[in-house]
């Protein structure tokens, strides 16, 4: 596991990070995934198909501080936005309080938005609702996701 805030390697299981002491999360459908060893190329779709450790659709976060942070998608639909009950929060004004859902049904994951303020890009078009598969770059406010997907 790794440390969302410092990138440190984290025992699992450990509540806290022992370089920076940052709280780790303790959600089952926040995991990371290490994003070093392809930093200077995007996901292919074949490498966003077949991620170890995933079971099913996953967004990724591709930039910023908490890079890595990984969003596994259960089936059913999951919720996005800055209210604090969102099954996704993401705490930044760019991104509505409902600013959208994802649905999984069956073997396929689909993106909605709410009728947020700022949109809901895929592949740098917005849209109103989408179907999603593996390596394409969802943008939610100014988070930027890669959609994964894995067999584990």
């Amino acid at each position: 596991m790794t440390c969302p805030n410092c990138n440190a390697r984290v025992p699992g299981g450990a509540n806290f990070c022992p370089n920076c002491g940052a709280e780790m999360e303790s959600d089952p459908t926040v995991v990371y995934l290490p994003l070093e060893d392809r930093r200077e190329h995007p996901l292919t779709p074949a490498e966003a198909e077949n991620i170890e450790g995933i079971r099913g659709f996953a967004l990724v976060v591709e930039h910023g501080p908490r890079a890595g942070m990984t969003f596994v998608l259960n089936p059913g639909v999951t919720t996005v936005g800055r209210h604090p009950e969102s099954d996704i929060f993401l705490d930044d004004v760019t991104v509505s309080r409902h600013h959208c859902r994802f649905i999984v049904d069956g073997g396929t994951l689909t993106v909605e938005d709410s009728g947020s303020t700022n949109g809901t890009y895929v592949n740098e078009a917005r849209v109103d609702s989408a179907q999603l598969r593996a390596a394409d770059e969802v943008l939610i406010g100014r988070f930027h996701f890669i959609v994964v997907h894995g067999d584990a």
